[in-house]
């Protein structure tokens, strides 16, 4: 038995129990749910937990729990990951401006953390929820109003009202003082209909277990996932670190054992797995690409579990003028080409309406053909690794498995395409067959940088010249 089929006996999809959850009596064995007795946090005294191991769209495995006290009536939900910590951590931001986009499905695990910039919200690590974006803003104030009563600084009190009221009406609430108000008109509300504040919203998660559904692909203009390398604090929290001591010995140990017979060119930095939390080393070199410029490689090597990265880095400096690669693919025979996509590079393929915006997949030196089965891979595997489920509906699952149809003939090359990779800082790039002649097939554009592409980039206001004379004139005056 694979360790995929071994997953699936122990958590089945959804559709695949749905019909053994409401098994009778007499076939108790048959029905997923195991029954757990509990304590009651509330009363003391002894409740049920209903606990399921299922996989659905978007979170692969997880167990769900649900607890119910016949005593004193209290019950609670839960949704708790069951699969591995990922190798980065995620962040999402969606934009809320029509009641749409308040049906988003998102998933929090028990490390994420919301935040809410326009309120000056944020939110510390819930419990694992399977919810929407209303969900999440009605509980929010529910748990605010609960709290309110014992706050005794009249600012603070009249400053969270202010952000209970904002919230209720973005969701339209209309429990509280709507009594003169028409509701049937509420209820004939459309998901276009722009909501009363427009607000975005932000899950930070370093163990990489939350999402944020997207609208029809991930070119979404209103949502936006990038992923990051955990800091030695995140690691911490999530109990990926060993202890200072021993992470110091076997640094030492590891670095007298390799320090004999190093290539003088290659550069050596320790680091920490982010996998098995063990030591490791991150080997860096300096490389010359044919008609392009130096570039800095990066490889990743865990000898105790096996976790291998590599990353790719510009080596030189900041080009004035960002850069756009077209690319016309006819045959197989471009998939070999050579490929650098730095970190800062956009990629898209406008015949199947592929978009990923700069950070996704970070910087990486492969082949075409290499770069679009990873995004294939990490589509399948992260994003629709599901069968059936009331996550999404079916119109966005067949939607959703029609785009992977086409970027699966994309990358096998039976469909003509176009790529295109725009880098404002003009570090990617494409092998040209016909070097040093012009490549026909491909179409490269510099351009100007927009003033906001140099704000994001950390470029505006920077002085590169003369400022150390500027600093000694400040300093005698």
């Amino acid at each position: 038995m694979t360790q995929s089929e071994e997953r699936s006996e122990f958590f089945p999809r959804i559709a695949d129990i749905a019909g053994r959850t409401h098994a009778g009596d007499g076939d108790i064995s048959a029905r997923p749910l195991e029954e757990i007795e509990s304590l009651c946090m509330q009363c003391r005294k002894q409740g049920v937990t209903c606990m399921m191991l299922i996989s659905i769209p978007f979170f692969q495995e997880v167990i769900v729990m649900s607890f119910c006290c016949e005593h004193c009536g209290h019950s609670n939900n839960e949704i708790q990951p069951a699969g591995k910590i990922r190798s980065a951590g995620v962040m999402y931001t969606v934009k809320v401006l029509n009641r749409g986009d308040l049906d988003r499905q998102l998933i929090c695990s028990e490390t994420c953390s919301i935040n809410i910039p326009e309120f000056q919200l944020v939110l510390p690590p819930p419990c694992g929820q399977l919810t929407t974006v209303e969900g999440l803003l009605r509980n929010t104030v529910a748990d605010i109003s609960v709290q309110q009563p014992h706050i005794q600084n009249k600012n603070a009190c009249a400053k969270i009202q202010e952000i209970v009221d904002g919230l209720k009406e973005i969701i339209t609430d209309d429990e509280d003082g709507d009594e003169g108000k028409d509701t049937h008109e509420k209820r004939e509300l459309s998901n276009e209909d722009p909501v009363t504040h427009a607000i975005s919203i932000t899950l930070d998660d370093p163990s990489g277990n939350s999402f944020l559904e997207f609208v029809g692909s991930m070119s979404d203009l209103k949502w936006n996932m990038r992923t990051y390398e955990r800091s030695l604090e995140q690691n911490q929290q999530l109990r990926l670190v060993p202890s200072a001591e021993d992470s110091e010995e076997n640094t030492a140990d590891k670095g007298r054992q390799e320090s004999e017979g190093l290539n003088e060119e290659l550069f050596e930095f320790p680091g920490i797995c982010p996998h098995c939390g063990r030591p490791l080393i991150t080997r860096m070199k300096k490389v010359s690409i044919p008609y392009f410029k130096d570039s800095l490689i990066m490889s990743t090597n865990c000898d105790d579990c096996g976790y291998r990265d590599n990353e790719i880095k510009s080596g030189t400096a900041i080009s004035e003028q960002g850069k756009k690669i077209t690319l016309k693919v006819e045959d197989k025979d471009d998939l070999s080409r050579d490929i650098l996509k730095s970190n800062t590079s956009g990629l898209s393929i406008p015949e199947i309406d592929l978009v990923l915006h700069p950070g996704t997949l970070g910087g990486r030196f492969t082949t075409l053909e290499g770069i679009l089965d990873q995004v294939y891979d990490e589509l399948t595997e992260k994003v629709f690794n599901t069968g059936d489920s009331g996550v999404i509906d079916i119109d966005d699952r067949a939607e959703f498995r029609e785009f992977l149809r086409k970027l699966e003939q994309v990358k096998n090359a039976d469909i003509p395409f176009t790529l295109i990779l725009d880098d404002p800082l003009a570090n990617s790039h494409v092998q040209n067959l016909y070097a040093p002649d012009p490549d026909p097939e491909m179409e490269i554009v510099s351009y100007e940088r927009m003033w906001q592409q140099n704000e994001d980039l950390g470029l505006n206001g920077m002085n590169v010249e003369s400022y150390g004379g500027d600093d000694m004139k400040g300093a005698e005056s």
